[in-house]
């Protein structure tokens, strides 16, 4: 009985997992492999045209479009979120609960609200344009919304968090000794930080990107608001073809796909998680 007791206490989790996220994904992945009615729905009938279709130039090109806009924007928030985190680890110890707090104070507010403030202050009359102005800046601004750089900055700003949490965790765990006896045998500071510190935080960064770029990959609403249609990432495309080309067959392939790219990138960082974790166990 007592080694029952964790499968006992992890039924209810694994249960809720089974029925509104397995069983949806299994639906889903049937889908890819029906036609799409003439009138719209789906005829159920047997086909690989979908899974083709995802390959076509066209989609591809949106794949990569949006792998490169998630990639930069983890790589920014992987920038900025480690040099937040460093700072908050660097910390004294009873400041740092009161740092994270504001570290997380945006997931306080609405992921919609969080986005539509950066459109007052992306747009030609925001408050990026007025402080410019102010400060005599008087040519024409370029401009700031409705661009890719405008969803990348609302793709690092929604989910910088993640990031500062991911990497603040290893940095915590951290000996400061460590670091006082790289320092003792005459390593300056930045070798001690790229030498030492840097590779026994890696799997925090690895968390983190990996955080940043497939909840970014997927994403649909920051490059609708933000992006103003001026391009498609694969989260819009989706969401198109269930909602408005009411081709659920095509629109479940995408999904398949973009889940595909999802699971391997989250094994991957699982990997080589362990893998880190088991080298720093072999060496202590």
């Amino acid at each position: 009985m007592q080694d029952r007791k964790p499968v006992y206490l992890m039924a209810p989790a694994l249960g809720w997992l089974t029925v509104f996220m397995v069983i949806p994904c299994l639906l889903i992945l049937a889908l890819a492999f029906f036609r799409r009615g003439i009138y719209g729905g789906i005829e159920y009938s047997f086909t690989l045209e979908n899974l083709a279709l995802v390959f076509d130039p066209l989609y591809a090109g949106i794949f990569l479009k949006s792998a490169w806009i998630a990639g930069l924007s983890a790589a920014i928030a992987v920038i900025v979120g480690y040099a937040a985190a460093y700072a908050i680890a660097a910390a004294p110890a009873r400041r740092q609960p009161m740092l994270l707090f504001f570290a997380v104070l945006p997931f306080w507010s609405n992921y919609l609200v969080r986005t539509y403030a950066w459109i007052v202050l992306l747009n030609r009359e925001g408050l990026i344009t007025g402080v410019a102005r102010l400060l005599g800046y008087d040519a024409e601004m370029p401009r700031l919304l409705y661009s890719e750089g405008a969803v990348v900055i609302g793709l690092v700003y929604n989910y910088l968090p993640f990031v500062i949490l991911a990497c603040y965790a290893p940095l915590s765990r951290l000996n400061p000794e460590i670091a006082e006896a790289s320092r003792d045998l005459g390593a300056s500071g930045w070798k001690t930080f790229r030498r030492v510190i840097l590779p026994m935080t890696v799997p925090g960064i690895a968390t983190g990107f990996v955080f940043v770029f497939v909840l970014s990959i997927g994403n649909f609403v920051t490059p609708a608001l933000l992006g103003g249609g001026q391009f498609q990432m694969i989260g819009n495309l989706v969401y198109a073809q269930f909602l408005t080309a009411n081709d659920w067959p095509f629109g479940a392939a995408l999904s398949m796909i973009l889940i595909g790219i999802m699971m391997g990138l989250l094994t991957l960082q699982t990997f080589a998680t362990e893998r880190a974790s088991g080298a720093r166990r072999e060496e202590s």
